[in-house]
């Protein structure tokens, strides 16, 4: 079965053909970030009129890259949210007529869905081995910042997750902060690679050992209040220090509460995904941690990370095989989906209610 997928949640329009093993067959992007830069962030309006300007286009070009072309599709998966409900709308409405203009089965999924079985993507070229059932993942992007147990494509489990900003949000906000533009968050990275970590001692966001949430808007209050009373670093190097010291406080409680996770659950797996998964720091502290703890980590290529249809495609594939199908009165979600209140939770919270 290849699936044509196509995801618009936030600022990039995309449009992939994967199959249900995850081989994937066509994968197009196009971003907005020259769009959305001058305003330092994503402006909502202008990416749903962006979307409707590229959808057809992407879709073309993925349909092109198939063998068969249009007549290779066997069904439609659509992102139905979370994310901007105007961005939404054009993906879904789009999906919906493609489906039904060729007697097609639709199915919508979920953003975060797509992100925790990124990791079974098969990628021309790709020598990685995907991770196998069971696992924590790790999905910290820009909008979301959260661990799951992912016992199966069906078994979704939320163990924890940010109480206000995404790490994601946290990189481009002080990111701003500093002056190093829109997205920040490749940028502060760069420049942590050559920075001293220890030079600023940023607060570490709730320490406490058994935790499985996050918090990070009090680090970027840290950093606002650092630059108020010192203003910005004039030199690369200060600069640096401050990008890397504010970037280890947050790879290190990612690492942490994501192996704490791993105790938890008593699984031995760990995926890290969502677009922050392609920062340098992350990945390198994870892979030396993990190690120690005996964790394996996997790590999507970057197209993988990022939001693509690819990921919306092949979830979508297996809901399908399910049986599982949406009719043209299907309507998008803005928020979080309701992933489900398992056993490892509920054991966390009643041991938290004894003490």
């Amino acid at each position: 079965m290849r699936v044509l997928g196509i995801e618009s949640s936030c600022d990039e329009t995309a449009a992939a053909v994967v199959d249900e093993h995850g081989h994937v067959f066509a994968d197009e992007v196009a971003s907005q970030v020259k769009l959305h830069a001058p305003f330092g962030g994503v402006v909502p309006e202008l990416a749903s009129r962006a979307h409707m300007e590229n959808i057809a286009a992407v879709v073309d070009r993925a349909l092109a890259a198939v063998p068969g072309g249009l007549d290779a599709v066997d069904a439609v998966s659509v992102t139905r949210g979370p994310g901007l409900v105007g961005a939404l709308l054009v993906g879904m409405q789009f999906a919906k007529a493609f489906a039904w203009s060729r007697g097609l089965p639709l199915v919508g999924v979920s953003h975060l869905e797509g992100h925790l079985l990124a990791g079974h993507l098969v990628r021309p070229g790709d020598g990685g081995a995907p991770p196998v059932f069971p696992y924590v993942a790790l999905l910290v992007s820009g909008g979301h910042t959260a661990l799951y147990a992912v016992r199966g494509p069906d078994d979704i489990e939320l163990l924890g997750q940010t109480r206000d900003d995404a790490a994601g949000e946290a990189f481009d906000k002080v990111a701003k902060l500093l002056g190093l533009g829109y997205p920040g968050g490749p940028v502060v990275d760069r420049l942590a690679a050559t920075g001293d970590t220890a030079r600023h001692d940023f607060p570490r966001p709730l320490p406490q050992r058994d935790s499985l949430e996050f918090s990070f808007s009090g680090l970027k209050t840290a950093v606002a209040q650092f630059v108020r009373t010192n203003g910005v670093p004039t030199d690369e190097a200060s600069l640096a220090d401050v990008c890397a010291s504010f970037q280890r406080v947050v790879v290190e409680t990612l690492v942490r509460k994501a192996l704490a996770a791993c105790a938890q659950t008593g699984f031995t797996s760990l995926v890290i995904t969502g677009g922050v998964a392609a920062n340098r720091g992350l990945r390198t502290h994870a892979a030396t941690e993990c190690a120690r703890a005996g964790v394996t980590v996997v790590v999507p290529p970057f197209a993988s990370c990022t939001d693509n249809a690819a990921m919306i495609a092949y979830a979508g594939a297996l809901r399908l095989v399910r049986g599982e199908r949406h009719g043209i009165d299907m309507a998008p979600f803005s928020r979080d989906p309701g992933f489900r209140r398992g056993k490892v939770r509920e054991a966390r919270e009643s041991a938290k209610k004894r003490r």
